[in-house]
């Protein structure tokens, strides 16, 4: 079995979304984000290299990070695709502490968090004035940046 690269699917499917247009289309943004937590999985369990599936599937979700942060910037990211980026680094924080094995994966958790934490206005409670129906900023703000603490409460 081949394993999968969370990395390399990213690059793959918003390129080819973008292929037409200069707009990113941010519903794929968006699958795309909502995929996270399934490539973590079989990122780090179909690679012979435990580090090496970390590491792609890391990577992947920091680039989508990143793009929302790009978007951000440009006054283009919509919130339901900040919600989105959210809702995946909860869904991957909680799946790297549920396995045994993947705790290694909350570093790129708490990046890609750390990350989105700067663009949260300053009450630490909404983006750009608004909230989600399930506040994912609140999600942000309880990830903990202390490793001693790596705890994620709800």
């Amino acid at each position: 079995m081949k394993p999968t690269d969370y990395a390399a699917f990213v690059v793959q499917v918003i390129a080819q979304s973008n292929r037409d247009s200069q707009v990113l289309d941010q519903h794929v943004l968006r699958q795309c984000l909502g995929l996270s937590s399934s490539f973590l999985i079989t990122d780090t369990t179909t690679n012979p290299n435990p580090a090496l599936g970390i590491h792609s599937w890391s990577v992947g979700l920091n680039r989508l990070v990143d793009i929302c942060l790009a978007l951000h910037k440009r006054n283009q990211l919509e919130l339901e695709t900040f919600n989105s980026a959210s809702r995946a680094c909860s869904e991957c924080w909680t799946a790297s502490g549920s396995w045994r094995g993947f705790a290694d994966c909350r570093d790129g958790v708490r990046t890609a968090a750390e990350k989105l934490k700067t663009v949260i206005d300053s009450n630490g409670r909404t983006y750009r004035g608004k909230s989600g129906d399930s506040d994912p900023v609140r999600v942000l703000s309880r990830l903990t940046t202390d490793p001693g603490q790596a705890v994620y409460a709800p």
